[in-house]
């Protein structure tokens, strides 16, 4: 097959869910004999396509600034939406895979299975709807009726979870909607060393107000009257990162919690993640979660919040791999600490059940999926 997957943002460059699980397809389907073109911003120096073990990589337009005031960028989804049409109309693909968000560039991958008779994927990592009011305020039915239009451009739907595609059959998507999870390389993990600086909690993800990292530092305040030298490590970046390092500073935990920054490559991550004893997932919102199935396979139970918007509680088997907290400090602290005391024991069960969602399953459910889309 010849693919095309579509995801305005390109890992290794920019790190993030949906870019890794996009990277992850690309490469493992191009191993298995699949000419695959990715379109994302061109975050690379030299040509505008580039061949990166085995993918080629087109880079549509010059990297745009995602988030202005803390939300994410329309003029930027517009921009690349727009930049993508030249590039992509001028080949033909048996499978154009899109992700749904930021829903723009779906219109240009429409537009190419009208003129060049290509199957149109659609894969959602999140269905909004009544969020999009909380996010935009009055402004949100723009967004909730884009949602709404995207749901219905394709009979073929791909969802990261039951949870999400639950969410797209009540905004009207039709037609066949496929669940299909992202995976976790165990590869990275298994070779990843640990890290010099142990700590007993760890949180990593993009610094933005729906992670809810301010929850957690307050809950290791609570922590520290229990535990004084309790330690919690933060990796990643965002908006909030300023206002979060203030809160640490007005509790006075700068002894507990440290800031790592954005790592440069997963191993990191894995290293830090392994020299840790409990992963705190404290978002509302998640489409799959990945970060929290890589926590599981270092044999780190992990702590979230029960959300309907939080599709990692779907991952979570209470006291097998991790713990479901209410969305308050308190029961955040208290399930962290229970966390902590049954780290070793609870070990095995995470790695175990880890295990089922390993890339190279899911990209022979990704090959089943557009199989039956092309009939």
């Amino acid at each position: 097959m010849k693919i095309a997957i579509v995801n305005d943002t390109v890992y290794p460059y920019f790190k993030g869910g949906a870019p890794k699980r996009a990277w992850e397809i690309s490469t493992r389907l191009a191993q298995r004999g699949h000419q695959v073109h990715l379109f994302g911003m061109k975050y690379w120096a030299g040509e505008n396509v580039i061949v990166n073990e085995g993918v080629y990589l087109h880079g549509v337009c010059n990297v745009q600034q995602l988030y202005v005031g803390g939300r994410r960028s329309i003029k930027q989804a517009l921009y690349f939406a727009y930049k993508l049409l030249r590039p992509l109309l001028a080949e033909y693909f048996d499978i154009i895979d899109c992700s749904n968000f930021p829903y723009f560039p779906c219109f240009p991958a429409k537009l190419h299975s009208m003129i060049r008779g290509s199957t149109l994927v659609i894969t959602w990592h999140e269905v909004w709807d009544g969020y999009w009011y909380e996010y935009l305020g009055w402004q949100g039915i723009f967004g909730k009726w884009t949602e709404r239009i995207v749901a219905r451009l394709s009979k073929s739907m791909v969802g990261v979870s039951e949870r999400t595609k639950q969410g797209l059959l009540s905004i009207g998507g039709g037609g066949e909607i496929k669940v299909v999870p992202n995976g976790i390389d165990f590869g990275e993990i298994d070779t990843a060393g640990l890290a010099d600086d142990h700590s007993d909690v760890t949180f990593a993800g993009r610094l933005v107000k729906n992670k809810n990292v301010d929850l957690l530092i307050r809950s290791i305040d609570l922590i520290k009257q229990v535990i004084p030298n309790i330690k919690c490590c933060i990796i990643g970046d965002g908006p909030e990162r300023n206002s979060l390092e203030g809160l640490v500073s007005n509790l006075h935990l700068e002894q507990n919690v440290s800031f790592l920054g954005l790592l440069s490559h997963p191993q990191a991550v894995f290293s830090h993640l392994k020299a840790s004893k409990v992963f705190a997932l404290p978002s509302t919102r998640e489409g799959f979660g990945i970060v929290s199935l890589e926590a599981n396979a270092c044999g780190l139970p992990v702590v979230t919040v029960k959300h309907h918007q939080n599709a990692a509680c779907d991952l979570i088997i209470g006291g097998k791999n991790g713990f479901l907290a209410e969305l308050s400090r308190e029961d955040l602290a208290n399930k962290i600490m229970m966390a902590l005391e049954r780290t070793q024991d609870m070990s095995s069960d995470c790695l175990e059940y880890s295990k089922q969602y390993d890339w190279e399953r899911v990209v022979d459910m990704v090959e089943d999926t557009y199989q039956y889309a092309l009939g």
